[in-house]
């Protein structure tokens, strides 16, 4: 499995994501290959993110829903 999670420069939910992740990994006992990437909008916006933080596993968007703008 892999996630990669995207996050605004301005956004200050990479600590808590990461232990959120983290934690759930363990209980589920499952094993992911999880990346973390501080974006700008504009790069957010090439990718198509609706939010931050934007969560993909395995290339599926599951977080945010529905939002819109990166920031």
């Amino acid at each position: 499995m892999k996630i990669d999670c995207y996050i605004s420069t301005h956004c200050g939910t990479e600590a808590e994501l990461r232990d959120n992740i983290s934690k759930a990994l363990s209980l589920e006992r499952i094993h992911a290959d999880v990346s973390f990437y501080c974006i700008t909008n504009d790069e957010a916006n090439t990718l198509g993110l609706k939010g931050s933080p934007s969560v993909l596993i395995d290339g599926e968007a599951i977080q945010p829903v529905d939002n819109q703008g990166f920031s």
